[in-house]
Parts: C-alpha cells; structure tokens; sequence
C-alpha cells in the first residue's frame, strides 16, 4: 500500500494530466497555484519543451507559480496583456456538488480570483478529499484583509459563526500574501450555512479585499479518485 502523501499525490497528477488533454496550442492560459497545479506545471513543460504544444502563454496566479513557470520555460504574459484567457485550470481546497468552492489555502485568492473573472472557461482540478457536501466543512474559509483593524473583521465573522484567527508562519509572525496583505482563516464548525448572503456580507464590509469563496466561476472539475477522473460539471 502506498503511504498516505503519495496516494495523494497520485491522485493530483492524475487529475493534472487529464486536465493537460483539454489544452491546445495557441491558447493564452489561467495558470492556478497549488500543490496541484504544480503537476500540471510539469506536464505543461514538458509538452511544450517536446513542442507537442506551441504558442502558449500563460498568467500566473501567484509569484510561486510564475517563479516556477519560469524554471519549466514556459512563457509569461500579465493579465492587463490579454483582452481575455481561454482556459484557467486551478486547484481547490473544497468543491461541492454545485461546483462552487473555497480556494486560497495557498494565499493567492484575490490573483486567483482576477484571473478565473477573466476566463472563458474555468477548470478545477483536485484529489478526491476536496469533494464536500457543504462548503467550509472540512476547510476554513481564507479572507484576505488590509492589515490596519484586522480584529475587527475577527468580530464581524463571529456574527456569521465562524472563528477566524490571523494565518501567522511558524514563528507566529503574520503571513503575508503576494500583495502584502494579511489573511484570516475562518472556520465554521457546521460548514457555512449560507455562503452566498457570506460572501455578499464580506464584499460590503471596508478592509475585506477577498474572499476564498469561489461561487459561480468554475466551470467543470476533474477529480481524481482511486478508480478514475470524475468529471464535475456547473449545473444548468
């Protein structure tokens, strides 16, 4: 039996190299961030170094997947470049069964967010575990903020029932995103009751820049489980 992280990681390239089959050449491309994406990173370099695929660039979500994208020879456009992007492909850190999801575990939910807004098409791609009933069951709910008054947004989310604590590093110093931002990370102990009324609340209220609530973008989702890729697709 494989140990726990490498099935894991089995499943992710999986659903990388499935997701890598809907990619043609010519395209501009939504590069997501992640532990996913990283696979599908891979996969895309070799193609193009193979020049099984030519004419692609891509947007980067994150200074980690530009940095990377860089190394693998994969070229690079900003978002203003491109009047739009053909395809985005991205992970989760949950995904219902509508399809919507909760993203920014790796802090690039806002870049994230503006590239998968400019996107013909939005595909996701995850391992099995990321499948949940209810959005923030498994996940807490990352928030990106202005640093100034942070607490107050701590209070705020309480209204709404969840727990919210500054995402710090290891040394309990604050983590900042690529826009040098803080990010709070919410938990709901039943899952977010009503995550769109959520997700209009924190669009509302001074200091929130973003949310990791995803609702209505993604327009399928390649799940790899152990037998197979699922294929989620939005309902109509």
């Amino acid at each position: 039996m494989q140990p726990p992280t490498q099935h894991i990681e089995g499943q992710k390239r999986r659903a990388a190299e499935a997701a890598l089959r809907q990619v043609r050449s010519g395209m501009v491309l939504g590069l997501g961030t992640g532990s996913t994406v990283a696979h599908l990173l891979d996969h895309l370099g070799s193609a193009l170094a193979a020049r099984t695929l030519t004419d692609i660039v891509g947007v980067a979500t994150s200074l980690q997947t530009e940095r990377r994208a860089k190394e693998l020879g994969i070229p690079l456009v900003g978002l203003a470049e491109r009047e739009r992007i053909d395809l985005t492909i991205d992970g989760a850190d949950e995904i219902s069964d509508a399809l919507d999801l909760i993203k920014g575990g790796g802090g690039a939910l806002l870049r994230e967010k503006m590239v998968a807004q400019a996107s013909d098409r939005v595909l996701i791609i995850a391992d099995a575990k990321k499948r949940v009933a209810r959005l923030g069951s498994t996940f807490a709910l990352p928030i990106e903020v202005v640093r100034w008054g942070w607490e107050a947004h701590v209070r705020f989310l309480a209204e709404w029932g969840g727990r919210a604590a500054l995402r710090t590093h290891a040394d309990g110093a604050p983590a900042t995103t690529d826009n040098g931002l803080y990010v709070l990370d919410c938990r709901f102990s039943e899952g977010i009751e009503d995550a769109p009324a959520l997700e209009d609340a924190l669009a509302h209220r001074a200091g929130v820049v973003e949310t990791g609530l995803f609702l209505g973008l993604a327009h399928e989702a390649l799940v790899a489980t152990d037998h197979g890729v699922d294929v989620l697709l939005r309902p109509l």
